[in-house]
Order: structure tokens, then C-alpha cells, then sequence
């Protein structure tokens, strides 16, 4: 069987479900992708923390390309993705999970394609209607009505730079285009994981409002609250889920 990958961010560097781990690095075309491997419930792992271990690398110097082209080598096949996000639909609260089914990229300046003209043959235009896949996104849905936890089935994830926060305007502009939830790693990841063939889901943790959505600051101690009170249940949907994926 095919190991699954996980990619997740910020709170999220390491996996304690996670048995007999090894970490290990990936060369690729693109550069190294460090991973660290293990077993699940006796499926096998590949698991990527976007920051690295000690939140030391930004948003936007991620090395998108080569995280999934590693996981592409070492046979992965279907990817859950963890994203921390801010809440850009005012009904959403700290705490929250949707799944997300389409997404707006407002990031620039990122290596945002395996289909550069230099790689992988040359241009290819990629049809990315359904980036979200449909079948993943239904066992997580199961895995969390089964263990309780309120998700919702469908959310807009807007894709920005960072590490800065997003302005007011910015999310005004988001909510006009319809996202639900912000962040700034779900960009160009999902694209580069359509482009390789891999079947990706991203489920999104709200920990905060977006900047305007409440008339309170952002702050790091809010949102570190937030991923201490909220973080086990994306855990919890994952063990659950990962059997029937």
C-alpha cells in the first residue's frame, strides 16, 4: 500500500500518533525536503512540517517543489494537508475546522509550477477545478461525525504571502471573492500537488478572526491558545480517517 503524506505548519512539527519514526532528506531536481517517515495505525507515513521542526523557515521560502516532489518519489499517492488559518467568514471562531474545496491565490513571487519550461517537459496548463479531492475530503468528513467534532464540509482558502498579517483591505477583498478562511501555505502547495498527480484534501484549523472580521488585534498568544485548545482534534480526525483512506 502506498504511503499516505501529511503536510501541516504552524503547532504541528511532529506527529506523537506517529511509531518507529525516521527522519530523513529527499533530494529532488528542486532541492532537499526533509520528511520523517513512520506508521499510523499500521499505514505508512510521510509527514512534512512546512516551517521545519523549529518554525525557522517563512511562508514564503518554503520549498513547495520540493516537498512534493519528494513525496511524489517516495510513492505517496494521497496527501492530507493541515493549514492554520484565519477566519474570514465572521461565523467561523478560534477553534473551528472546515474542510476546503477551492481556494484564491493572491501569493507572488513563489516557484509556483513543476511546469517551468525547464522541468517535466516544457508548459502544461493543468485543470485545477476540483483540487480538493473529493474522496479524502469525504473520509475526513466521516472520521469527524463519527468522533463528534462539528466540521464543516466546504470553505475558500485565500492564499497570501506573509508572515505578515493580512490588512483589512486585503480581507475585505478576500470575502468579496468569496473565501471563508486565510492563510499563507496552501499556495502554491495544492497547485504543485495537482500538477504531480497527487490526490490532496486540506483540512483548516481557524485559529483567529482575520484582521477586521473582529476589532480585536492578531496576536501570537491567540492563536498559540487556539492550537493548544483546538489542535487534538485535527489529530483526532486524522487517526480516524486515515484507515479508510
Amino acid at each position: 500500500m502506498a504511503p499516505i503524506g501529511i503536510i501541516a505548519g504552524t503547532g504541528f512539527y511532529s506527529l506523537p500518533a506517529l511509531q518507529g519514526c525516521t527522519a530523513r532528506r529527499v533530494s529532488t531536481p528542486y532541492g532537499d525536503a526533509l520528511l520523517t517517515s513512520g506508521s499510523w495505525n499500521g499505514v505508512a507515513i510521510e509527514f512534512v512540517t512546512r516551517h521545519g521542526a523549529d518554525h525557522s523557515i517563512p511562508p514564503s521560502k518554503v520549498n513547495y517543489r520540493a516537498n512534493i516532489s519528494a513525496l511524489k518519489e517516495l510513492g505517496v499517492e494521497k496527501v492530507i494537508a493541515v493549514n492554520v488559518v484565519g477566519g474570514v467568514d465572521p461565523t467561523l471562531v478560534a477553534g473551528d475546522l472546515s474542510l476546503v474545496d477551492d481556494f484564491i491565490d493572491f501569493t507572488s513571487g513563489r516557484e509556483s509550477t513543476f511546469f517551468d519550461g525547464v522541468q517535466l517537459g516544457g508548459v502544461q496548463h493543468v485543470d485545477v477545478t476540483d483540487a480538493y479531492d473529493v474522496q479524502i475530503r469525504r473520509a475526513l468528513s466521516e472520521a469527524a461525525a463519527h468522533a463528534g467534532i462539528p466540521l464543516r464540509e466546504r470553505g475558500v482558502y485565500a492564499g497570501f504571502n506573509g508572515p505578515r498579517f493580512e490588512t483589512p483591505a486585503e480581507i475585505r477583498l478576500a470575502a468579496l471573492a468569496g473565501a471563508t478562511v486565510v492563510g499563507m501555505t496552501g499556495c502554491p502547495e495544492v497547485t504543485l500537488a495537482k500538477e504531480a498527480g497527487l490526490r490532496y484534501a486540506s483540512i483548516a484549523l481557524i485559529v483567529n478572526p482575520a484582521a477586521g472580521v473582529s476589532d480585536q488585534p492578531i496576536t501570537m498568544e491567540e492563536i498559540n491558545a487556539s492550537l493548544a485548545a483546538a489542535s487534538q482534534k485535527v489529530i483526532t480526525i486524522i487517526d480516524g480517517a486515515i484507515g479508510a483512506i
